[in-house]
């Protein structure tokens, strides 16, 4: 069982949750960073999970972070705070401050892993490409080049929470149900955060991380169908089906843990 440390990392935004999770013997791997999905948390996408567990049992450091407007990081007035530039400028700091340092220098630990799920692979996939010097290897769970968040109707939605018209678009229903399901989440906050990201849909061709990557869905998972996709514009990537495994329950499953632990100590 690894040792955590659920303070603030120093110097990382206040307004952010960032646990370091330690593993009970020293290590000189690099890290591995987290990124949850939408309407999820670390504690939620990670820890109750066993991936928190199963990484520092297997001597890894880990790095989680709250996205903003989730688990106990603040939920920000400002657009601006939750879209996916501003949040890879985040996770960047969150990473300087933990003392990761870049692949160049040559030292055992240099550089960091990332594993992402969901909208935390869409975040993990631009920023890998736009930080070649920091990231080593990735794993995406659940991904995929279509951007579900942004074809999100939020005019439906609004009149949903207003008086309960029905919404019509099953892919909008789905994410607002996800959303209203912790009954923690702040709902608002998470419809800022979509509008947001309607302002940076994801084009993957535009940005392509150039190490290697492991992508892993649920053969059942209806919102990684585009997942050959992302791998086709890679020439480094693995692909993994889960057999009977959805975009909800995917993350749970021991095969994903292994392949991913695997993957990263290559």
């Amino acid at each position: 069982m690894g040792r955590h440390s659920d303070h603030l990392v120093e110097g990382t935004d206040p307004g952010l949750n960032v646990g370091v999770h330690e593993p009970s013997q020293g290590t000189s791997v690099r890290p591995v960073l987290l990124i949850h999905g939408f309407a999820s948390s670390a504690k939620l996408n990670w820890e109750d999970s066993g991936w928190v567990r199963a990484l520092t049992e297997a001597g890894r450091r880990v790095i989680t972070v709250d996205l903003p407007g989730h688990g106990m990081s603040t939920s920000p007035e400002e657009r601006d705070a939750y879209s996916p530039s501003r949040i890879r400028a985040d996770l960047l700091q969150v990473l300087q401050d933990a003392h990761v340092v870049p692949l160049a220098t040559g030292r055992p630990a240099s550089g960091v892993d990332i594993i992402g799920y969901s909208l935390g692979s869409r975040l993990a996939w631009e920023f890998g490409a736009t930080q070649p010097e920091l990231v080593h290897r990735m794993v995406l769970g659940g991904p995929g080049s279509a951007d579900p968040l942004a074809d999100f109707d939020l005019d439906a939605a609004q009149r949903f929470l207003s008086d309960g018209t029905p919404i019509e678009d099953p892919s909008t229903g789905d994410l607002l149900r996800m959303a209203r399901m912790v009954p923690s989440n702040d709902v608002f906050a998470l419809l800022t955060m979509i509008e947001a990201i309607k302002g940076e849909p994801f084009v993957p061709a535009d940005v392509v991380p150039h190490m290697p990557l492991l992508l892993v869905a649920g053969e059942n998972d209806n919102r990684a169908r585009t997942l050959p996709e992302l791998a086709s514009l890679s020439g480094k990537a693995e692909t993994l089906w889960l057999p009977g495994r959805t975009h909800s329950n995917a993350v749970t499953s021991r095969e994903f843990k292994t392949a991913a632990i695997d993957f990263l100590a290559t």
